[in-house]
């Protein structure tokens, strides 16, 4: 495979190749001495010792793995436990837990539509969303970021036996939200299904955390995928919506019939992290108001929950940036193509409950002294 170096130099030319970073610490605020603004683990639960005892008592009486996929011997009580939690959280009629939200979305997407539909998705959807949508073998429809009115003529203009509509709760690179009470009107005019991936709200907005749906009025959703791996501080993904739809998934979803299920200390961590996030709501009060607070010092738009993006357009440059950041103590991964489009990349703030108010002052005055100069 001699293309390979060619390739590789190549995405060092363009400022895109990645590097793998190994931490010799548990998760939490700062990673090899720097502060981490670019963790998912927005509660800061990850690295919380009762998430670490969840997950060791469950390892003693379950073991490490489940050994098989639940439809053959991986299933167990701790399984639908959690699913039982997730769905009591979601006030919802039943909850499918899969190995990973990617899995999850891809799974469910594929599951719900197939040749003789259409799938609508919008254009910044994360990557485990476009892919389920091009595994489905639906016609796919993208529609402009949050543009509600090309969605309505794309619905109106595509025949189709079964229609979904998909979009992220909150987006992951951008940090702004989907407006779902108007996708949930566009979905019931065309006879579509609506389905939502919350990972970034999942837990940090709404009411009790219960996500993007329950902060807009509980809009009329009939999918929502989740994760447990971000503010829940564990692993593994889950579907809420009625007892039907789950009955389908597991049944139809090929990445619940065919994997291995999660692991029970995953799930187990899962299911405290749960508790915990309901009997200390301060930690996504606390989340929030940091993401707030640097937006604001940065000059960006108001979060919808803990992501900050600040755009620097160029790949390289961010890179740069990034590096600069590095050197005064803070630790902000530059988002490059192709996780967004061409010329936006980017430098992606994320903050934490474990964040201090001296992180969000250091962050907001490092990144004026190193970007002011070219913004």
């Amino acid at each position: 495979m001699s293309w390979l170096s060619e390739a590789l130099a190549a995405l060092d030319e363009s400022g895109l190749r990645r590097h793998l970073r190994h931490r010799s610490e548990r998760a939490g605020r700062r990673f090899d001495g720097l502060v981490n603004f670019s963790s998912n683990d927005y509660l800061g639960l990850a690295g919380d010792p009762r998430i670490a005892d969840a997950a060791a008592d469950a390892a003693t009486r379950w073991g490490a793995g489940a050994g098989a996929s639940r439809l053959v011997t991986g299933g167990t009580s701790l399984h639908r436990e959690l699913e039982r939690a997730l769905s009591d959280w979601k006030g919802s009629e039943d909850a499918v837990v899969f190995s990973s939200g990617y899995l999850a979305n891809t799974g469910t997407i594929a599951a719900l539509v197939g040749p003789e539909d259409a799938v609508f998705s919008d254009e910044l959807n994360h990557a485990s969303i476009v892919d389920g949508c091009r595994l489905s073998r639906a016609v796919v429809r993208v529609f402009a970021h949050r543009d509600l009115s090309m969605l309505g003529r794309q619905l109106a203009a595509t025949p189709a036996r079964r229609r979904l509509i998909v979009t992220d709760g909150v987006f992951s690179m951008d940090g702004d939200a989907a407006d779902l009470p108007a996708l949930a009107a566009l979905a019931h005019s065309y006879d579509a299904m609506l389905m939502v991936d919350d990972a970034h709200g999942c837990g940090v907005v709404g009411p009790g955390g219960r996500g993007t749906a329950a902060a807009q009025d509980d809009a009329a959703v009939d999918v929502t995928v989740g994760t447990l791996s971000k503010a829940f501080g564990s692993a593994g993904g889950y579907v809420t919506g009625s007892a039907e739809l789950c009955e389908w998934l597991r049944n139809r979803a090929r990445g619940f019939v065919f994997d291995t299920a999660l692991p029970p200390p995953a799930a187990g961590a899962a299911l405290e992290a749960l508790r915990i996030s309901e009997v200390e709501p301060s930690r996504r009060e606390t989340a929030i108001r940091h993401a707030r607070t640097l937006a604001r010092g940065l000059g960006t738009a108001a979060p919808a929950a803990c992501v900050v993006p600040l755009i620097v357009g160029d790949a390289a440059r961010a890179v740069a940036a990034s590096a600069a950041l590095a050197e005064a103590g803070l630790h902000v991964v530059a988002i490059r193509p192709p996780s967004v489009p061409p010329g936006t990349a980017r430098l992606r703030f994320a903050t934490t409950a474990a964040h201090e108010p001296a992180d969000i002052e250091l962050a907001i005055a490092a990144a004026g002294d190193i970007l002011a100069p070219t913004r």
